[in-house]
């Protein structure tokens, strides 16, 4: 088959403050590489954008050192509620779940609820469309998470949220973490998808919800697409997902849109990261946060951000 144009590819797995030595950091990107390297074959053999963010959400949601899907991360009262969305950019239709349970790929019924006309379900009506779908009941929890909100409620839950990354010597660390796993697409035929699955920040009010589900912190038309990661409520006081597409459809180039939504963020003290691609292939990362656990195919190689210690937004054409 012939491709129209060259395939790129961006995933994320969260951002956060640290990753706690060389063990953490070759395990994150041993992780990473595979599910890039896996996601973007399938667009080399034709897959589009949308099955191909699919595709790399359930990856990445199956990995149980990221906080979505298996691995989530506990809320206040020992609950796992995961959301995730997804936006092709070709049809530009957005739809998601909020705060959902007992499903191991929340992303799924994001794909589904596309051909909906009701695309945003939250807690009971998505548990009942997992009924309706025959979702098999799944429990994501792990022995770290599990660990990790223990100690939490021998503390009163002192901190703010859970550890991004689910290793024994970082989800028990006092940093805090911003949990959320993501992918943009670009296929061979120039069209443009994103999707965001998250377990939330952990230790959470019942009910709070995050931006991952929200055009907030995913985005896409024909010219842009973004996920985020971070703290969720910084990410939907910026909008910054919609912000940067809507930048580059004004007319300015994904480098700028990006660095002038970040420029911004950093004035009002956000705390967040982000990924994003442009129809031309133009691959983009930015973040406030001290870590961004992304990794991206250029239609060369693989890289990735882990040993990115700079706070200056980066553009990979």
């Amino acid at each position: 088959m012939t491709l129209q144009v060259q395939p790129k590819l961006i995933i994320h797995g969260g951002a956060g403050s640290s990753l706690q030595g060389k063990g953490g950091l070759i395990a994150v990107r041993n992780s990473l590489s595979k599910i890039v390297a896996d996601v973007y074959n399938l667009l080399l053999n034709g897959a589009n954008a949308t099955e191909a963010v699919v595709r790399g959400c359930q990856m990445l949601e199956d990995e149980p050192r990221f906080n979505a899907g298996t691995g989530s991360v506990l809320q206040s009262d020992g609950q796992i509620r995961m959301s995730a969305s997804i936006m092709d950019g070709t049809t530009g239709r957005f739809s998601g779940v909020i705060n959902v349970s007992r499903v191991k790929n929340p992303i799924e019924m994001a794909l589904f609820l596309q051909s909906s006309d009701d695309r945003v379900l939250s807690d009971y009506g998505a548990a009942e469309l997992a009924r309706e779908l025959q979702i098999p009941s799944y429990n994501g929890l792990t022995d770290l998470r599990l660990q990790e909100w223990t100690l939490e409620r021998q503390g009163n839950f002192q901190r703010t949220m859970a550890g991004v990354v689910a290793e024994p010597e970082m989800a028990l660390s006092s940093n805090a973490g911003r949990g959320t796993i993501g992918v943009v697409a670009l296929d061979g035929d120039g069209k443009l998808a994103a999707g965001t699955s998250t377990g939330g920040k952990g230790f959470e009010r019942i009910g709070r919800v995050s931006d991952s589900a929200m055009p907030a912190g995913n985005y896409a038309n024909f010219h842009a697409g973004v996920s985020c990661t971070g703290i969720g409520e910084d990410i939907i006081d910026e909008c910054l997902a919609a912000k940067v597409v809507v930048r580059v459809t004004d007319g300015m180039s994904l480098q700028d849109a990006m660095q002038k939504s970040f420029t911004e963020a950093r004035k009002n003290n956000r705390d967040f990261g982000a990924i994003a691609l442009d129809a031309t292939g133009m691959i983009s990362y930015g973040k406030t946060c001290e870590v961004l656990l992304a990794a991206y195919h250029n239609g060369e190689n693989i890289g990735d951000t882990l040993e990115w210690n700079d706070q200056e937004l980066i553009g990979n054409g």
